[in-house]
Order: C-alpha cells, then structure tokens, then sequence
C-alpha cells in the first residue's frame, strides 16, 4: 500500500512540475519565440556567410601479404599490428611526403598556400628558405590522415576551397607515400646486404672453432650429449638420478616401518597390545575374536541351564581359555613381524645410501668437466643461432633490393567533390535552432526565478498562513470589468466573484460579516475594482448592500463608476458637513447603494482615527446587511490600519503573478499586530488560461459550456 502511495504522489508531483512547466511557456511563448527566431536567424545567416570547404578523400590499403619475404600468413599478419598500421599512418602525416607533394605539384605557387607569405617577406619577418617550411606547415593543415576503425585502410582526406584541387592534392599524398615506401626500401636494402654479407663470412668461421673445441673436450672427459636443454651430461649423473629415487622409496618405507614397530612396543608396554592397529587387522585374529564370542555366549547360555560347576560348563570354559591363549599368540607373532619388517626396511635404505656415496664421491671429480663442457657448448650454440641470423638478415635484404612491390595500394582514388564538407548547413540550421529554443527556455526561465510576484495556493496559505477566498480572471480587453456582473452575470469574471462571495459569507455560516474590508499590500491591485465586483455580488444576491469609498487619495471608485463627482462624499461625510442619508447615493442597481470620494483628498489630518467612522458604520449597519470598505493600501499608509480595525472581515486582494510576497507579509503582520480579524486573499487579475494555478479549476477550458451562453 505504502508503494502504491508513494507512485501516486510522483506521479502527482510529475503532474504539477508538467502543468507548471506548460503554463510558463505559455505565459512567456512570445519571450521564447523573440528569443528562439532570434538566435535561428542569426546562426543560419551565419551558415550561409561560411565560405564552403571540400575535402578530397584517398583510401590506402596497407597489404604485407604482397611482400615476397612473407611465407606465411602469420608472417604478415604480424606485420598488420595496430602500432605498425599507425606508423604508417604517422609517415603519410610527415613533412617530407608534404614537402614532396608540395614540390610535385607547384603548391608553393597557389594562391590558397601562399597567401600574405610574400609581404611577410618584404617586411622581414619571413626569410626565403622559411617561404617553402611555411608552405608545407599551410599544407599540412589542411591534411588529415587516420585509420578507419579497425581495419586495414588508411584513409587521407584533404580540404581546400576548389573541389578540384581537394582531390588532386589528395591523390598526391596516396601517390608520394607509395613512392617513398618503395624507393626507400630498395636503397635500404642495398646497403643492408653488403654489411649482412661481410659478417656472415666472420661468424661462420667463429661458428666452426666453437664446434671443433667443444667435441675435443667431451671426446677427453667422456662426457655424453647434450639433452634438449643442451646441457652436458655424465654417466655418473645418469646413474645417480635412478639411485636417488630408489633411496628416497626405501627412506620412506623404513620410517613408515620403524613408526608402526614403535607405536606397537608403546601399546605393549602399556599392556594394551589388542589395540596394535596391525593386530587389529589380522584376519586370523578377527576369525579368533568371532569364535570367542561365539563360545562366550554358549557359556552364558550353559551357566544359566546347568550351573558353573557342570561337566559342560567346564568344557566349554576350558575352550574359551584356548581360544584366548591362540589370540594372545598370534598377537605376539604379528608384533615380531613389525619388528622383522622394520629390520628389513632400515637394512635396504643402508645399503642404498652406502652405493649414493659412492657416486656422489664419483661425480664429484666430474662437476668440473661437465660445468666447463656446458660453457664451451653454449658458446657455440651462440655462434649457431648469430650465423642462422645473420643469414636470414641477408636472404631478407637481398631479396627488398631486387623487389620493387610496394606493401600498400590505393583502393579509392579521390574524386572532385559535388557538395561541401563544410558547412553542412541543414545541420546548422537545425543547431541554431536547438540553441534558440534552448537559449529561449534558459530565458524564460531565469525570468520565472527573477519574478517574486505570488501565484498559487500554496504561496497564499504556506507561506502567509491565510486561506485563499477566491481567484478573479484578469479581463484585459474589457474597461470595466465589474460591468460584466450586468452585462455578463454567467462569464468566469462574475462565477469568480460568486466563488469569492461564498468563501467571504460562508454557506451555512450563522454569524455573517457584516462590514468587509478590501486592502491591499501596493497601489495598483485591482483592490477597487474587486471592491465593487464583491458589492455588486452582494447586491445581485439580494443584500442590501453598500460600498463606501475610504481611500480618500485616490478616489479610484468615482472614476470606475463614471461619476461627475459634485456631490458630497465620504470626505463631507467624515467632516460633518453633510448628513449620512445625503452622502449615500444609489448605484442605479438594486440593493446597492455607495459613498464615494469625489475628488481625491490630500491633508495632514487624521479623518479615521477619531469616533466619526465607528458611529458612520453603526449607523449603515442598522441599514444594511453588508458594508463594503474600500479601504486604501497598508504598506506606506497609515489609514487602512485604523479602517482595517472597524471591521468584521479583511481581505487581502493580491495582484496575481506581481505583489512581492514580502510585501503582503509585511502587511499581513501590520493587521495581525492591530488585532483586525484577516480572514483570507483573493487573487486578482488571474491568467485565465493558467488552470489550477490558485487551486481554482473553473478557468480550464472544460468550464466553457458552463460560462459562454449558447447561441440559438
């Protein structure tokens, strides 16, 4: 069960992270596109400013097998070793095959080669005899040689500007590689020959002394031929190994026989001579020792009938005691035979070791002659194998100075190339715009870390310890939005307030709020508007309702409603100017009345901070079930603190995606230290396509049935 939970809730993390990751590209796709067009633009107009390069492409096959010297297949297969096919690889790299193509070819001519080499000379910084090293360096750079896999090809690839003259390049290096392969070995080879030859005449006499010394001194010393070890050998020495062997057995078996004689005597001495393992082992005893128990139980069986005193009793004991005195015989016998083996056994091993010094003294005399033999054989066993050697050298060299077939061919001549190696712009585009989209992303992305604004529930109830009443869609390309509640009581905007009524109000609540107020941490979050859009719910619903506008410095919700403004407000009202029936105004719709500022109102006095808007509020509570505050933003503002006290209710309105959360706890802390009952947020201007961004699911496009009403 604890397994099934656990995947439930990586799946469901899965989930979050694959709908936040969506709802961010979809919020910023316009930053992701800039930014991906951008970067594809620029790398494919770079790909196409790239002049393009074409490479000539030559392939050798390294073959030992048409060596004349090899006889076998083993003999070149050895030949075909990693190390020796990159040495190969390392010669056609070298700089003399480049400075001989260079030369065959006039490369020190060409433009491609050659360019600013000249100037460079003019202004001293490059000699003459430097232009032609400069040359072969600029050629050699474009050059690029490498064994294919495992194989046996060596492939050379040269790039250049003309496709023609990639290949033609190309072909040259095959062509001076065979060249040099083949000139230098004959010239080699020569050479090689006449020393190999002058040497081979020194070694063989040297070879023919050896032999001459080393029969004459076995012919005076008797010393036999050699084994496959080729050490020298006596007939004393081949007559002590057999010896030796035979004396070790006889060693053997006089300890073996002198243990079991000793281990008897013990047990003899200790009376326990039945315990003799060879005793043990006798058949004769173990026939003795049946027929004893076989008579001991007859006696038992007699003494029981006729009694220890009958003619029959008494026989039958008489034939156990002949029984016992057999046993105690044979017993002693077995016993003298240990002792005859042992005598036997010690008297073989003597005489052996006495006939082992006899030829140990012998081979004593011949320890000389054979170590003298052994140095004098090897020494020309060594003379043999430098003459065979020096033969085989020599058949090898004269053979590669009369042999001109090269160990390698060209299999795949280099054609001029029809496309360029470089660049391959398909491939390019389509990197410019893996970078792009990554480049956007990465953007995106850094974006999203750089927001500090607050988005879901999480934030609201984690992190401000608040719960969220409600989500309000952010209405772009609507003036009003709190006309939708008329014009459009079934859109998302006035289900939104609907949701964010009932969280306010409570569905089954019996102790109502009476006076809500709305707040904010910042200027500019929709706090007003909301305002009037909560009133106006109100209203719709059958409250008696009224808002009354305390943010005296801005004056927002004259401006919303669209009022001329000349009449007495919330400012007269708090200054006992007018009476409270002639600040309150109706709102042309029904159960909803207001008090608005008419023109903002900027003064050093306190308006909140005596008893005048505590009997205000008492006075519209007699009136009215819900009084609607206005109130202006906490953070820099000292008069919604003093508002936010009076009231039963404070939400927080906090802009969606925007609002610092420091901000909010900052003001959040404000109101708790006040002691003012904060009972929840509302997020407002909320991506109405972000789904459950805020945990409310009624902006998904499965909703749209529920809003849109249908056309007939």
């Amino acid at each position: 069960m604890k397994v099934s939970t656990d995947v439930a809730n990586y799946e469901a993390r899965l989930a979050d992270v694959i709908r936040t990751a969506r709802e961010v590209v979809r919020r910023r796709f316009l930053v992701l596109l800039v930014v991906a067009g951008l970067i594809t633009v620029i790398g494919v107009t770079l790909s196409f400013l790239i002049t393009p390069v074409y490479t000539g492409v030559t392939r050798i096959q390294i073959d030992p097998t048409r060596n004349p010297l090899n006889r076998n297949a083993n003999d070149a297969q050895n030949q075909l070793a990693s190390e020796a096919i990159e040495t190969e690889v390392s010669v056609i790299n070298s700089d003399a095959v480049a400075r001989s193509v260079v030369e065959r070819l006039g490369l020190d001519r060409d433009a491609e080669f050659t360019k600013g080499l000249d100037e460079a000379i003019q202004k001293g910084k490059l000699t003459k005899a430097g232009r032609m090293d400069a040359v072969v360096t600029r050629v050699h750079s474009h050059l690029a040689v490498s064994r294919e896999k495992l194989t046996y090809i060596i492939g050379i690839n040269f790039t250049s500007t003309d496709p023609v003259r990639a290949a033609r390049i190309a072909n040259a290096f095959a062509t001076a590689y065979l060249d040099a392969k083949v000139g230098g070995n004959i010239g080699t080879a020569e050479r090689q020959f006449a020393f190999y030859q002058k040497r081979l005449d020194e070694l063989a006499d040297e070879a023919r002394a050896a032999d001459a010394k080393v029969a004459q001194y076995k012919s005076e010393f008797g010393i036999l031929s050699g084994n496959q070890d080729q050490r020298q050998t006596t007939i004393v020495d081949q007559q002590i190994a057999p010896l030796a062997t035979q004396l070790a057995v006889a060693d053997a078996a006089s300890a073996e026989a002198k243990a079991k004689l000793a281990m008897a005597q013990s047990q003899v001495r200790s009376g326990r001579l039945d315990s003799v393992s060879e005793v043990l082992t006798s058949s004769t005893i173990v026939d003795l020792r049946a027929q004893r128990a076989q008579v001991l139980r007859a006696l038992g069986e007699i003494e029981d009938r006729y009694g220890p005193r009958h003619p029959e009793t008494s026989r039958v004991r008489d034939q156990l005691t002949h029984i016992d005195q057999q046993l105690r015989e044979e017993s002693t016998r077995v016993v003298r035979a240990l002792q005859s083996n042992a005598a036997s056994a010690n008297a073989q091993a003597a005489s052996l070791r006495s006939d082992m010094g006899k030829l140990e003294n012998k081979q004593v005399a011949s320890v000389r002659a054979s170590v003298v033999a052994d140095s004098l054989q090897r020494e020309a066993d060594s003379a043999h194998t430098a003459y065979d050697r020096m033969a085989q050298l020599a058949f090898e060299t004269r053979q590669q100075s009369q042999n001109s077939i090269a160990q390698a061919k060209i299999i795949d001549a280099a054609e001029p190339p029809q496309a360029p190696s470089w660049p391959n712009r398909p491939l390019l585009m389509l990197l410019s715009l893996i970078v792009g989209v990554g480049a956007g992303i990465a953007t995106i992305t850094v974006q999203e870390l750089m927001v500090s604004g607050m988005r879901s529930v999480e934030d609201v109830e984690g992190e401000l310890g608040v719960p969220l009443l409600g989500a309000i869609p952010a209405m772009r390309k609507v003036a009003r939005p709190a006309d939708l509640l008329i014009e459009k009581p079934t859109s998302q905007f006035a289900e939104a307030l609907r949701n964010a009524r009932a969280s306010i109000m409570g569905v089954k609540a019996d102790a109502r709020p009476k006076v809500i107020a709305l707040t904010s941490a910042l200027p500019s979050e929709g706090k007003t508007t909301t305002a009037l859009s909560l009133a106006r719910t109100m209203a719709i619903n059958g409250q008696r309702t009224v808002i009354v506008d305390v943010d005296v410095r801005r004056a927002q919700l004259r401006q919303i409603l669209g009022v001329a403004g000349s009449g007495p407000g919330t400012i007269e009202l708090l200054k006992n100017e007018v009476t409270l029936d002639e600040a309150i105004e109706p709102s042309g719709l029904e159960n909803l009345d207001q008090i608005i500022v008419n023109k903002p109102y900027f003064s050093s006095e306190n308006l909140f901070g005596n008893d005048q808007m505590p009997n205000i509020l008492e006075a519209l509570a007699a009136r009215y079930d819900v009084i609607v505050l206005d109130l202006p933003p906490l953070l820099g503002l000292a008069d919604g603190r003093f508002l936010a006290a009076l009231a039963d209710a404070v939400v927080m309105v906090i802009k969606w995606d925007a609002t610092p959360q420091h901000a909010v706890g900052s003001a959040l802390s404000s109101l708790r230290q006040d002691g003012s009952n904060v009972i929840g947020a509302i997020y407002t201007m909320v991506d109405s396509s972000s789904e459950s961004v805020g945990a409310y699911y009624y902006y998904s496009k499965k909703y749209s049935a529920y809003y849109n009403q249908p056309t007939t």
